[in-house]
């Protein structure tokens, strides 16, 4: 799959003329594409392309679809050519949109309401600034330059007076809004950027520059909280993240409580979008704390994030902390991993008196705060008696008359960016629908098989030791022993005659290895296997799969076998049908599979499940991006 589907000016009115110049487009990009999305390509690039014409421009080059670094995040196009005074690269990333009428969302100078559109969407002039910075943040060819890259959002459909709340926002060298009105300042603007020569040569430069390293979440943790943002928010992940600082203060100014409920596969940025609102709350001195079901998470964030500070480090709780807490007492609850929320808090340490007065767990987190926020994964439920699901919190919340608000992101942050990868492990275990579909790569994400685990360790090792990060997992099919007298832990996860213990089961440490929280961060967590609650929620450059006798093909699809799962949850089938089992196991492997940020190896202890997965994974080893040594980008 290309990065963008590139033409100079002229190229694309001879493509337009033609009839032809979506077609084009889809087929060079390689996804399907959307009717509605072809016609806007027919409408707004022949535009814009007309424009540039006009403006003397004929010869600088067009990235359209230009796909973002490390995401599967597309810009409407990216113009390249040379300065006209300094004579060096220039480069104007220009976001169309064909709105006609469009006002500012309640007040807010950030996120706007689009007629004939559902809900709040990003200020253009917020979205192209932030699709700017991000380029500059992760494209080497940019580093050490100011202002490298400018924006501009151009509404050819609108005039001001039909978009003038837009205007309220002052604009900056990335955050430039025309209409058509403004026809003439377009020109103006794209020739005082552009210079009428070929811009090929900046394109060439543009689209073969190296990829800076994304910043994992967990290495700016702190400086997060206590100084600024790190991270760059596009699109719906920005949204999010305004509309909880908007329902803040309309909780404040109105006297209104509102829930906000943010849906995301994995690597979608959700636990960004929460950070990155727990930093700016905190630095507001606002009272809001984060929660999540998941001790490992937990407990890796207090380390982390809350580093050299008692106070950040009360900031992480837990789902079942707010059995007895003050009604709307916190402005924010930011409930992260929300599919992990339980019918109720209670567990075998609750004392009596508590438990007599339990009501359910997503109860007591929306009478917590004035603004409670659920960030979640529906596919990622993989216990008995996880209920979180966008469709189970919105219903509550509107039970008792509250505002809800719901984002979903539909963007990939992680596996290389890649949607399609996604996709087709959602596909594979049966998941949405779809049939399985044969893997032929796409250049984002590096899917290999193994032969044996001695290959898959091997090769993680190998990745391992050129700085990456790299863990291997598997499905719950081997019994979990407490570790040894002498401090050591019990090979378990025996396959043939290759043999390597569970990740630790408590916080403490053993031997070398680090206690459960700290497995997929702590580099001696390499050597052990993680199982899936200690993997969820966190992500490493390389990921390595075992998938165990709990899930297996047979006459051309996988199925579960509960019997073959040594799980304590799945023994009774009282408390846990055939039925959830069978989406439990899938929806296990779904996040085993998706924890790999540049590539995942993955072995099935099963021969048949071997011979049908090298059936539907058909690749030809993908062209490697250049990294400056690999990071992660969000947890």
């Amino acid at each position: 799959m290309l990065s963008a589907f590139r033409t100079s000016v002229e190229g694309l009115l001879r493509l337009a003329g033609a009839g032809v110049l979506a077609d084009r487009i889809a087929e060079q990009i390689g996804r399907n594409v959307s009717p509605a999305e072809r016609r806007a390509w027919s409408r707004s690039l022949e535009v814009l392309g007309q424009d540039l014409a006009d403006a003397g421009l004929g010869q600088v080059e067009m990235l359209i679809e230009y796909q973002l670094p490390l995401t599967s995040k597309r810009v409407d196009v990216v113009l390249a050519g040379v300065h006209p005074r300094s004579a060096d690269d220039s480069y104007v990333v220009v976001e169309l949109k064909q709105w006609s009428y469009a006002e500012s969302y309640e007040g807010s100078d950030r996120l706007v309401a689009v007629e004939h559109a559902r809900g709040a969407r990003l200020h253009p002039g917020v979205q192209v600034e932030l699709y700017c910075e991000y380029l500059t943040d992760f494209l080497g060819i940019l580093a050490g330059q100011r202002n490298p890259v400018r924006g501009a959002a151009y509404l050819h459909n609108a005039v001001d007076r039909d978009i003038s709340d837009l205007f309220d926002r002052p604009p900056t060298e990335q955050s430039r809004i025309f209409t058509k009105q403004r026809r003439g300042q377009f020109l103006d603007y794209l020739r005082t950027h552009l210079a009428p020569t070929s811009g090929a040569a900046a394109a060439d430069r543009f689209l073969t520059s190296s990829v800076r390293p994304s910043r994992h979440l967990l290495a700016y943790a702190a400086q997060e909280l206590k100084e600024r943002s790190h991270f760059t928010l596009l699109d719906e992940q920005r949204v999010a993240y305004e509309l909880v600082l908007h329902a803040v203060e309309r909780a404040r100014s109105a006297d209104r409580k509102s829930v906000v409920v943010v849906s995301g596969g994995p690597g979608s940025g959700k636990s960004v979008i929460a950070l990155s609102v727990l930093g700016e709350l905190a630095r507001q001195q606002r009272s809001v704390m984060h929660a999540t079901g998941s001790r490992s998470f937990t407990q890796t964030l207090r380390r982390y994030a809350g580093k050299g500070s008692t106070r950040l480090k009360n900031l992480f709780g837990y789902f079942n902390s707010f059995m007895s807490a003050e009604r709307n007492g916190l402005d924010v609850l930011i409930c992260d991993e929300a599919h992990r929320i339980r019918e109720t808090s209670v567990n075998r340490f609750t004392p009596k008196a508590k438990r007599d007065k339990a009501q359910s767990q997503l109860e007591e987190l929306i009478a917590a705060a004035r603004v409670p926020v659920f960030l979640l994964d529906e596919h990622q439920v993989v216990k008995p008696g996880e209920l979180g699901n966008v469709e189970v919190i919105s219903s509550y919340a509107k039970q008792l008359a509250l505002d809800v608000e719901v984002v979903s992101l539909h963007d990939q942050f992680r596996c290389g960016g890649s949607e399609a990868y996604e996709q087709w492990v959602v596909d594979l275990l049966g998941l949405g629908g779809g049939e399985p579909m044969v893997w032929t790569g796409d250049g984002r994400i590096d899917l290999r098989l193994a032969d044996s685990p001695e290959e898959v360790e091997a090769f993680l090792a190998g990745k391992q030791a050129t700085g990456v990060t790299a863990r291997m997992s598997a499905g719950y099919c081997w019994p979990w022993s407490d570790p040894r007298p002498d401090d050591t832990l019990v090979p378990d996860v025996r396959v043939g005659g290759w043999s390597r213990p569970w990740n630790v089961k408590s916080e403490r440490s053993v031997g070398e290895a680090p206690g459960s929280a700290f497995w997929a961060t702590d580099p001696n967590g390499f050597g052990q296997v993680g199982c899936v609650y200690t993997a969820q929620g966190f992500e490493y450059d390389w990921s390595g799969v075992i998938i165990g006798p709990d899930l297996v093909a047979r006459d051309g699809r996988l199925v579960t076998r509960r019997e073959e799962s040594k799980d304590p949850a799945f023994r009774s089938r009282k408390s846990v049908s055939d039925e959830e089992a069978d989406l439990l196991i899938r929806n296990t492997y779904k996040v085993l599979l998706t924890r790999g940020m540049q590539g995942t190896i993955v072995y099935s202890t099963d021969p048949e499940t071997r011979e049908y997965l090298a059936s539907l994974v058909k690749v030809i080893r993908p062209v490697e991006t250049v990294y400056e040594p690999a990071a992660s980008s969000d947890l």
